[in-house]
């Protein structure tokens, strides 16, 4: 990623923090509490994930990882924002959890070992950069064969739609399917988006062809509801009424030689 929009978005993060902004929120005692079905509300991960090595990719802000070493994992949590790793070093010790924090981008991953993890856990974070694909091949080097990668991404239409509803009350597209380059800034305030950040729209083949073509299977996918249509018009719940804001990733990790590889072999598995 090119250097400007890396720093820039680190910035915007840590201001983010410094502001006590959206998605800077650490983990909450009633989610520690039940931690392990605060972190798999899809019920992928098999009950456990005790002992398990996990990543937590681009995942600072004191939530995951500390949800992840409550459920008994050997967390470590990689984030671009030193002020979001602050949190997560600062509620591990407020709870009394090891946690190893790593300050690089998600891009580039040098300093952990290859098939070092068995589980990586991604919320949403691959908008800020402007390719899917060297995030999705370093995961697939870090973790082990046979290993588990949940991840959270923007669904294209939701960096497409315009932010403010028209008159007939939805949503329009405003920007190509096919964007080069970032999307344009938006305001302060608004709910789908962070403003200050740069973002990148991917398409549907770079999310989920670029997936498998990166050594991995898709077992299942899901589009978490947010959506209320008689919420107040251009806020999170309204506008999630018309576009979808998210998508949810299973994806397992091949046996080397097992198949899907760059540049064809690609495959789907829906159990």
């Amino acid at each position: 990623m090119p250097r400007f929009f890396e720093d820039r978005n680190r910035r915007a993060w840590d201001d983010r923090v410094e502001t006590g902004q959206s998605h800077t929120e650490p983990v909450t005692r009633r989610e520690l509490a039940n931690a392990l079905a605060t972190l798999d509300d899809c019920g992928w991960l098999g009950g456990s994930i005790q002992g398990q090595r996990v990543l937590c990719l681009a995942a600072g802000g004191g939530k995951h990882s500390i949800l992840c070493a409550a459920a008994g994992a050997v967390v470590t949590v990689v984030d671009l924002s030193p002020r979001m790793l602050e949190l997560d070093r600062r509620l591990a010790q407020e709870h009394g959890y090891q946690v190893r924090t790593v300050e690089a981008s998600m891009q580039s991953l040098p300093m952990l070992g290859a098939a070092s993890f068995d589980l990586v856990l991604q919320p949403v974070s691959t908008c800020y950069v402007p390719e899917v694909l060297p995030v999705y091949r370093e995961v697939a080097r870090v973790l082990r064969a046979g290993g588990l990668y949940i991840s959270q991404h923007k669904q294209p239409a939701c960096l497409q739609a315009s932010v403010r509803p028209v008159e007939q009350g939805g949503y329009v597209l405003s920007e190509p399917y096919y964007r080069q380059g970032p999307l344009p800034e938006v305001f302060p305030g608004c709910f789908h988006r962070e403003a200050g950040t740069t973002e990148f729209l991917h398409r549907w083949d770079e999310l989920i062809g670029g997936l498998c073509r990166s050594g991995f299977v898709l077992e299942d996918l899901r589009e978490p509801g947010h959506g209320d249509p008689a919420a107040e018009p251009a806020t999170f719940r309204h506008r999630s009424a018309f576009v979808p804001p998210f998508v949810t990733l299973k994806a397992r990790r091949l046996e080397e030689g097992g198949g899907a590889s760059a540049g064809g072999g690609a495959r789907i598995w829906i159990p």
